[in-house]
């Protein structure tokens, strides 16, 4: 993200960018600042097309009209599976010629860096992943929108605040500011103050759900079953939570059992180290066989589903009290 910060700072933009990746804060907040560093408030010289099965004839006259009192055109295409499914042939053809006055920028949530319009877009302008930040990264950024509030916060405090949060950097920055809110006068951030105001997010619920399910306390699931249907999360992403944090469980019990330590496996599942400390306990608790079966029931509600036995409410609810 260098280039991305040094275009925008020297006003020297290449031709074509790609944004990508899970990170999808990184990727609001990099397009917006494009967008502003290329045309600014300027609408007459500024296109956005989203969605698949664009008209690229559209496109590319666009591209090949001359910006309307002004230095540039953009345009901002974003999700367009060009760098998935293909079918971008016309514009691997013809970004090597097209006007200088011209940037495209892409915003995509899924790439194939084997397809042709990922090839030609390294090989032209410069493609940025949007990564999910480890918790270093994430403590770094935090403490550094905190610290132009004025405020001060440790090592321990951080890591709580994180662990309640989850590794989502738009939730993270919505939190930061009601904390920062809520400590209006003081200058040091407390554990108290991150218990008192920090929302549980979902994953930390779906967290509790499955050790309530493996222990039989189906009362406790249920009602965390129903906070989630109020805060709105629709059953079948609980259900692929669940599955995840079931196959979580299992990849970690098994890499324990090599002997690894919380920092090895987090960096071999690519998990941050706080998460993975808290799925340890889970994963000595638990047999490899509970853990299997359940990833099994998961599979089978998931397929009642599709296939149009059980409705998606009542798929979890049967999963909850393993009833299938």
């Amino acid at each position: 993200m260098k280039v991305l910060n040094q275009d925008m700072k020297t006003g020297q933009f290449k031709p074509v960018y790609l944004l990508y990746g899970e990170e999808a804060f990184l990727k609001k907040s990099y397009k917006k600042r494009l967008k502003e560093a290329i045309v600014g408030d300027d609408t007459m010289n500024f296109h956005q097309f989203e969605g698949k099965g664009l008209d690229l004839k559209e496109i590319i006259s666009l591209a090949d009209t001359m910006p309307f009192f002004g230095e540039r055109r953009l345009i901002l295409l974003e999700d367009s599976g060009l760098f998935k499914g293909g079918g971008g042939e016309l514009l691997v053809e013809y970004l090597p010629g097209m006007p200088d006055t011209s940037v495209m920028v892409f915003v995509e949530s899924e790439v194939d860096k084997r397809s042709r319009m990922y090839k030609k877009v390294k090989e032209l302008g410069y493609g940025a992943e949007m990564a999910r930040q480890d918790a270093r990264q994430l403590a770094s950024w935090a403490g550094g929108i905190l610290a132009k509030e004025g405020k001060k916060i440790t090592g321990r405090t951080m890591e709580l605040f994180l662990g309640k949060t989850g590794d989502d950097m738009e939730n993270i920055r919505m939190e930061l500011e009601k904390l920062i809110g809520y400590t209006m006068g003081r200058d040091v951030i407390t554990d108290q103050d991150v218990e008192e105001i920090c929302a549980v997010r979902v994953t930390n619920k779906i967290f509790d759900m499955v050790a309530a399910i493996v222990t039989r306390r189906t009362r406790a699931a249920m009602d965390l079953y129903e906070d989630l249907l109020t805060l709105r999360e629709p059953p079948m992403r609980i259900l692929f939570l669940i599955a995840r944090q079931f196959n979580q469980i299992l990849q970690v019990k098994e890499l324990m059992a090599q002997g690894m330590d919380r920092g090895s496996i987090a960096s071999r599942l690519k998990m941050q180290p706080f998460v993975v400390g808290k799925v340890m306990p889970q994963a000595r608790s638990f047999s490899r066989e509970q853990i299997l079966s359940y990833v099994e029931l998961c599979v089978d509600a998931e397929e009642a589903v599709k296939t149009g036995r059980l409705n998606d409410r009542l798929a979890v609810e049967l999963l909850i009290t393993r009833q299938y």
